[in-house]
């Protein structure tokens, strides 16, 4: 509703008085301030959750007692990540679904009306931050997510009493910023209508094209993963046949794709997994549990898609050092992004802020996410359930005897 109502005002408004001084005095002082207010309420809450989601997910993997298990999903989840990234920045680049922007776009990015960037290159020494507080201040994301990674590792390594009531709270701090994400999105359709109107109003019909070649790429990326990517993962690293894990995960991909939610599917994967895979329970319930907050393949493909689309969009200039940035971003953000609905929202505002790109974009990315984030929910979850297949093989190698595993 919000995006149907907000872009049939905004073409009727463009149609009717474009540039006159009743629509701009609206969209000045009515449409942008709303859709502004809520820009912001959003970005308020991404150092928060960014930092207590890394943590308590790294926190949780108990790296001294895991062993290969946890090495092997570790560096599973990097690798096929990372080709998730590549696979939608690549499409992004060859398509150009944001390309041909109009001169009231590019206006719009030289203004800056949205909420002022931090520096945006990305550099090797960078990564690791002097002060995290002031990284976070100043909007370097990179080295605030190395931080909140190490410090998540710190936690790991050290079991004490103290210990415990510190992640205890970081876990509160984690709950707490995503009641208040929640209740921002639900004032959602108000601020996605009225950044739809103020840019339709702009820009005519021109950006909705745009937006729908944008949501052609994202789905044929998540496409050439599930299909591709997979299949050849538990074909060749798994040893079973793609029709059969596929054919045996139907019923998790369903409830993934009606919930968008990857922590919501959670108990039907864990189900799935040893029933129908047949999977031994120690690994699925491990590489599951860990899978649904850092395993998030489609979640990353759609951050890196995201970015480069309103990049092109703004006419935003990213070299290929500021696109390996972008993906490193994607790839380690995707271990704390939350498995709920809209949870990568604020990870896309933060890379935004990060590299000039005005955040009036995302008023057109939120009309079309809940269709979007129901589509990656559902790579990420089959994701888990392929790196469970793949985690099950090496342990049933170390282990051959092992109860449970299928062969």
């Amino acid at each position: 509703m919000a995006i149907v109502v907000g872009s049939a005002a905004g073409l009727a408004a463009n149609a009717l008085g474009g540039g006159a001084p009743w629509l701009e005095w609206t969209l000045v002082h009515l449409a942008q301030p709303v859709g502004q207010i809520f820009l912001r309420l959003l970005f308020m809450l991404v150092v928060p959750v960014l930092f207590s989601a890394l943590v308590v997910g790294v926190a949780g993997l108990e790296l001294e007692e895991l062993g290969r298990m946890g090495l092997r999903m570790l560096g599973y989840t990097v690798v096929v990540s990372s080709i998730a990234v590549v696979i939608g920045m690549v499409l992004v680049d060859v398509i150009g679904p944001g390309r041909g922007a109009s001169p009231a776009l590019l206006e719009l990015a030289r203004q800056g009306t949205a909420i002022k960037p931090g520096a945006g290159s990305f550099s090797l020494v960078g990564i690791v931050p002097m002060n995290p507080v002031k990284a976070a201040a100043d909007g370097d994301m990179i080295g605030l997510i190395f931080f909140s990674l190490f410090f998540g590792v710190g936690i790991a390594l050290v079991r004490t009493e103290a210990t415990a009531r510190l992640r205890e709270a970081i876990e509160g701090l984690y709950e707490v910023s995503m009641k208040l994400i929640g209740l921002v999105l639900r004032v959602a359709p108000v601020g996605v209508a009225a950044l739809l109107f103020s840019m339709t109003a702009r820009l005519g019909a021109g950006v909705l094209a745009q937006l729908a070649a944008y949501v052609g790429v994202v789905l044929l990326g998540l496409a050439l993963q599930m299909g591709v990517v997979y299949s050849a993962s538990v074909w060749f690293l798994g040893g079973m046949s793609p029709r059969a894990f596929f054919s045996g995960s139907r019923v998790a991909m369903v409830t993934a794709f009606s919930t968008a939610s990857s922590s919501a599917t959670l108990p039907t994967a864990l189900r799935v997994a040893e029933e129908d895979l047949h999977l031994p329970p120690a690994v699925s319930r491990f590489v599951l549990t860990a899978g649904s907050a850092m395993n998030q393949n489609g979640t990353a493909l759609f951050e890196g898609v995201t970015v480069l689309f309103l990049a092109q969009l703004f006419g935003v200039p990213l070299g290929l050092w500021d696109q390996l940035g972008v993906m490193g971003i994607c790839i380690l953000a995707g271990i704390g992004t939350a498995g709920v609905p809209a949870g990568s929202i604020p990870v896309v505002a933060m890379i935004l802020q990060m590299y000039g790109i005005p955040l009036e974009g995302l008023g057109l990315i939120l009309g079309v996410d809940r269709f979007l984030d129901m589509a990656r929910t559902t790579v990420n979850v089959t994701g888990d359930l392929a790196a469970a297949v793949y985690v099950a093989k090496g342990a049933r190698a170390e282990s051959p005897a092992t109860p449970g595993v299928s062969t």
